[in-house]
Parts: C-alpha cells; sequence; structure tokens
C-alpha cells in the first residue's frame, strides 16, 4: 500500500490500524453493515472500537497526513472516540479533497462529532465544491451528512442549498447525477452512526 514501508514508523502504524482484513474497504462505503454472521459483525465492531480508542492522537494526525486508506480509517478511529481535537484537520482536508474516497470518512468523523461547528464545515464544503460541476467528488455523502446533523441539530443549514433554484439543484443538472435527491446518503449515515453509539457502548461494557 503506498510506500509507507520507507517511513518504519508511519509503516507499522498503518499496518497496525489500516490494513489488517482491509478494514479500509469496509470502511470505505459501509460494506460491514451488511455482514450477516453475528460473529463476524461483532468480532469486527469489538476490534474497530478497541482502536479508536488505543489509537494516540501523534498516531492519527501522522495517519490524516499520509494516503486515502490512512486518511479514511484516521477518520473512522477519530469519530468513534470523538476526538474531536481532530476536527479542523479533518474539516481541512474535506474542503480540500484531494484524494478519493478519504471523504467518506471525514463526513463520518464530522457527523459523528456532531456539532453547529462541524455542520458549518460541511456547509463550506458545500459552498466551494456545488459551484463546481466539473468537480464529482463527495456532495451527496457530504448532503447526507448536512441533514442528519440539521435533524439532530434542530438546524437548517442545508437549507439554502436546497431552495428551488438553488446550489442543489444547479449541481446536479449541471452534472447530471442520476442521483437527484440531496437526502441519498442520509440514512446510510444514520446507520453508521447507530452502529458508532451500539459499538462504543460495547467497549464502555466490556
Amino acid at each position: 500500500m503506498g510506500n509507507h514501508r520507507r517511513e518504519p514508523c508511519l509503516g507499522v502504524i498503518v499496518d497496525r490500524y489500516v490494513t489488517p482484513g482491509r478494514r479500509y474497504l469496509k470502511l470505505r462505503g459501509g460494506s460491514f453493515l451488511a455482514v450477516t454472521d453475528p460473529a463476524e459483525h461483532s468480532a469486527f465492531a469489538r476490534a474497530l472500537a478497541a482502536d479508536a480508542r488505543q489509537i494516540t492522537d501523534d498516531e492519527l494526525r501522522e495517519l490524516l497526513g499520509y494516503e486515502w486508506r490512512a486518511q479514511l480509517t484516521a477518520a473512522w478511529l477519530a469519530g468513534l472516540d470523538r476526538r474531536v481535537e481532530h476536527r479542523e484537520r479533518i474539516g481541512e482536508l474535506l474542503l480540500a479533497s484531494k484524494l478519493c474516497h478519504a471523504g467518506r470518512g471525514f463526513c463520518f468523523a464530522l457527523a459523528r462529532f456532531g456539532t453547529r461547528q462541524d455542520a458549518q464545515l460541511l456547509a463550506d464544503y458545500h459552498d466551494r465544491y456545488l459551484a463546481r460541476p466539473d468537480l464529482a467528488y463527495d456532495q451527496h455523502w457530504a448532503m447526507g451528512t448536512l441533514l442528519h446533523l440539521d435533524a439532530r441539530l434542530g438546524t437548517e443549514c442545508a437549507s439554502r442549498f436546497l431552495e428551488p433554484d438553488g446550489a442543489w439543484r444547479r449541481w446536479a443538472e449541471a452534472t447530471a447525477t442520476p442521483f437527484t435527491d440531496p437526502g441519498f446518503v442520509r440514512p446510510l449515515i444514520g446507520e453508521l452512526c447507530s452502529f458508532a453509539d451500539h459499538c462504543m457502548r460495547s467497549a464502555d461494557e466490556g
């Protein structure tokens, strides 16, 4: 995976938290939610929760500074344990959107942090990227997350983007996306957050 073995310390962190069982692939789209074997699902949740508690902030920073698999996994671990001290960095990475797939992890982390500040970071993302129909990045994930936070916080941060002739409709029409529903990903965000709640609660009881 990349050239992390040229940097021994980073390589150890990646091997410890990112690559076991190709964890990053399961986190990328939430495919673990579809696992039907209770034992397999429970083992995945336990290991993820344990790593979220064990990883240090320095290790999270190392992963957030690496490639998409590491960033995605780091965002998940930070979100699970609500390491809000990494909010600013995660928001910066989401806004920069330099790497594919990692944005889904950033959206999960912001949903998990769950404050107005996180909603504002998502609104900042939409201000930039709904104006760029040439860049089909994580708009659906970010909007689903923003709608999720609006519902939880009683806010309406997404509303200005969703007016009849608002930025979302203009972006969807310009990109000819088949998924014009702005809430397309919102149920999945809710499922991921529910999983996280159960995952960490079980770790605390454990």
